[in-house]
C-alpha cells in the first residue's frame, strides 16, 4: 500500500495534475466567498464562514472525480493494471494506496482554506466572535465527506478504461448521492419515510456534523459508505485476477 501510495503521490505532483486541482479549488472558493456579490461573506455584516462550507461540497464534488477518474481507468488502458496484479500485491492494498493519495491530494487542497477561517476570525466584533466549533465540526466534515467522494472516483474509476466516462459518472453518483437523495425526499409521496431517507443524504450528514457536535451516528456512516465503494473497486480488481 505504501508503495502504490508513494507512486500516487508522486504522479500527482510530477505532473500539473496537483496544482491545477489545487490551483482551481483555491480560485473557485476564493472568487465565491470573497469576489462574488451573491456570496461575498463581506456582504454578511457578521463573521461567518456558513457561505464556504455550503459551497465548498458542490467544488469537491467536480472535483475529486476528475483527480479519481484516471486512478484506475488509466491503468487499464495502458496495461500497467496486468503488471501490478501480478505483482505480490494485495487488492485491498492498491485500492487504499490509491484511495490516500487522492484523500491526500484532497486535504493538501483544504489546507490553506484555514487562512479564511483566520481572516473572519480577525473581522469579528470583537476579534474572535466566530462559531469556532462549528467551523471545526465542518472541516471534519469536509474531511470524511472528500473521503466517501473519493471512494466513489476510485470505483467508477475501476468501471472504465475511459477517463471521462469515469469523471462523469463519478460526479453523477457523488451528486445524486450529496444532494439527489435530499431532493427526492421532500417529495410528498414519501409521507413518514421522508426524514429517515433524508437522513442518508449525504449533504443532511455534512449538516449535522457542522452544527459543531460530533455524532458518532454521522461519522460511522459516512465511514461505512466509503467503505462499501472501497470493497465495490475492490471487487472490481479482484474479477480482473480471475
Amino acid at each position: 500500500m505504501i508503495a502504490i501510495f508513494r507512486k500516487e503521490i508522486f504522479s500527482f505532483f510530477s505532473s500539473l495534475t496537483a496544482y491545477i486541482v489545487m490551483g482551481v479549488f483555491l480560485t473557485a472558493v476564493g472568487l465565491l466567498l470573497w469576489v462574488f456579490p451573491d456570496t461575498n461573506v463581506l456582504n454578511y455584516g457578521y463573521a461567518d464562514l456558513g457561505t464556504f462550507f455550503n459551497i465548498t461540497p458542490l467544488v469537491l464534488l467536480f472535483l475529486i472525480p476528475a483527480i479519481t477518474m484516471r486512478a484506475l481507468a488509466e491503468e487499464v488502458k495502458n496495461g500497467t493494471i496486468e503488471l501490478l496484479l501480478t505483482k505480490p500485491l494485495g487488492n485491498w492494498s492498491l485500492v487504499l494506496g490509491k484511495f490516500w493519495a487522492s484523500l491526500a491530494l484532497t486535504f493538501l487542497a483544504l489546507i490553506p482554506t484555514l487562512l479564511y477561517y483566520y481572516t473572519v476570525y480577525q473581522l469579528g466584533n470583537p476579534v474572535g466572535n466566530i462559531d469556532s466549533a462549528a467551523v471545526f465540526g465542518s472541516y471534519i466534515g469536509l474531511l470524511f465527506l472528500s473521503a466517501v467522494f473519493v471512494s466513489i472516483g476510485l470505483w467508477t474509476s475501476s468501471l472504465s478504461d475511459n477517463q471521462i466516462v469515469a469523471f462523469v459518472l463519478g460526479v453523477f453518483i457523488c451528486f445524486l448521492l450529496y444532494t439527489g437523495i435530499g431532493a427526492v425526499a421532500k417529495l410528498d409521496f414519501w409521507g413518514e419515510l421522508s426524514y429517515p431517507l433524508s437522513w442518508i443524504s449525504l449533504d443532511e450528514q455534512y449538516a449535522d456534523l457542522g452544527r459543531g457536535l460530533i455524532d458518532s451516528r454521522n461519522v460511522v456512516y459516512l465511514i461505512s459508505v466509503a467503505v462499501l465503494f472501497l470493497w465495490l473497486t475492490q471487487n472490481r480488481i479482484a474479477s480482473r485476477r480471475k
